[in-house]
């Protein structure tokens, strides 16, 4: 229908896109000086991330709000401001609560953050665990029930929707066992789980396309450049990512093509 205004709201640079896509108000000067600082535009997410929940202006009513704020910010820095992921693909950001009482950040991942890329995918959930430490929020502590639930899932996934590569089992374990982040989802295939249903941290049985993409498409795919930044950062509980590490030093070294020093 014809309107008397442009409905697209007009952006001169990334900064102003992200500005418009996801907001806050007035991070656009703050995008800027940061990507004149650090050139690396994954560099640039992880500290504009760190501003928007350490600054006080932000005045937000929940928690919640600011984790939501952070990661979707550092995402849409991350996909220039021209993607769905940091709107869709993030379907909802939650803190939940571990046995033993403590806190602990959800990631609810949907369909559209494929869009996002490996890179994006791995870098959002490193996103939330910067920001849950400037939060002083506790790390996931994954039941058995939920491991389990992982182990069949992603390989039920690879069967009705393509995957770049399908983690072993051992390694899904490896991932969902240490990852101080809950990847959760929405359900986004008819087909469900057969086996570890109706699961009180998990409010579907039906598979969870978003979170299956992270694990399989974004941390194990992505692990070396993770870890390069985990590195620089001085993070703890990433070391689980080292065994894809080895895995594609011994490939390169049986197929001859080892990276040299």
């Amino acid at each position: 229908d014809p309107e008397f205004k442009v409905e697209i709201p007009q952006a001169l640079d990334i900064a102003s896109r992200v500005e418009k896509l996801v907001g806050p108000n007035k991070i656009a000067v703050k995008i800027r000086e940061a990507t004149k600082k650090f050139k690396d535009r994954e560099l640039v997410s992880i500290e504009i991330a760190k501003q928007i929940v350490k600054d006080k202006s932000y005045k937000f009513k929940r928690t919640e709000d600011a984790l939501d704020q952070a990661i979707r910010t550092g995402l849409a820095i991350l996909t220039e401001g021209v993607l769905v992921a940091p709107l869709e693909g993030i379907a909802e950001i939650r803190i939940g609560l571990n046995k033993d009482r403590t806190n602990y950040v959800d990631l609810y991942f949907s369909g559209p953050i494929r869009s996002a890329g490996g890179t994006g995918q791995a870098m959002s959930v490193l996103l939330a665990d910067i920001v849950r430490r400037e939060l002083n929020i506790d790390r996931y502590k994954p039941t058995y029930e939920e491991i389990e639930r992982y182990k069949e899932e992603i390989p039920l996934y690879k069967r009705t929707q393509h995957l770049q590569y399908t983690p072993s089992v051992n390694e899904i374990e490896k991932i969902t066992k240490n990852c101080p982040i809950c990847i959760n989802g929405e359900g986004t295939e008819e087909v469900e789980v057969t086996g570890h249903r109706d699961l009180p941290r998990v409010n579907t049985n039906r598979l969870r396309g978003g979170a299956c993409l992270v694990i399989a498409e974004g941390l194990c795919l992505k692990a070396p450049k993770i870890l390069k930044h985990v590195k620089k950062l001085k993070l703890k509980d990433w070391d689980f990512l080292d065994i894809f590490i080895k895995r594609n030093d011994k490939e390169d070294k049986i197929s001859g093509n080892e990276i040299p020093e």
